[in-house]
């Protein structure tokens, strides 16, 4: 991946649906060389899919919150497997520190949160969480 990939990426993801003459446009290469590099990007699993980028109006409407999790020791696996299937959890992340996973959720409701936050710490393999309540969004990319 050289320098000219990396600013496609990042175009695209302010704009996946960005037509490939904008994109070459604004990089400086034919229409037909963006979607060249996007088609290998894809070939090599650099780009995994395009996804829907919800409206700033709708993700103001919604609770969202990081549940920081603690897992007991060989219980990742089933903690992912479950929380997998809980419609809510946007993004789970596994990091390093005090806590083993942080799940990244949105409600509509604060009632609807409250209960997200007890099923996650209720499956099984789950020791403890923090919960911390996202009141706005300072960087997006």
């Amino acid at each position: 991946m050289d320098e000219t990939d990396v600013r496609l990426l990042e175009a695209l993801r302010l704009d996946a649906r960005a037509p490939a003459a904008r994109l070459g446009r604004q990089l400086g290469l034919s229409r037909t060389t963006v979607q060249s590099r996007i088609e290998r990007l894809e070939r090599q699993g650099v780009i995994a899919g395009y996804t829907v980028r919800l409206a700033d109006q709708h993700e103001r409407s919604r609770i969202r919150a990081l549940i920081l999790m603690t897992i007991q020791p060989r219980a990742s696996a089933a903690v992912i497997a479950a929380a997998r299937k809980l419609s809510a959890v946007r993004r789970l992340h596994a990091v390093s520190g005090p806590f083993d996973l942080i799940a990244e959720v949105a409600t509509a409701s604060v009632a609807e949160m409250d209960a997200m936050i007890d099923a996650l710490g209720a499956l099984e393999g789950v020791e403890r969480t923090t919960s911390a309540i996202m009141l706005s969004t300072k960087i997006d990319r």
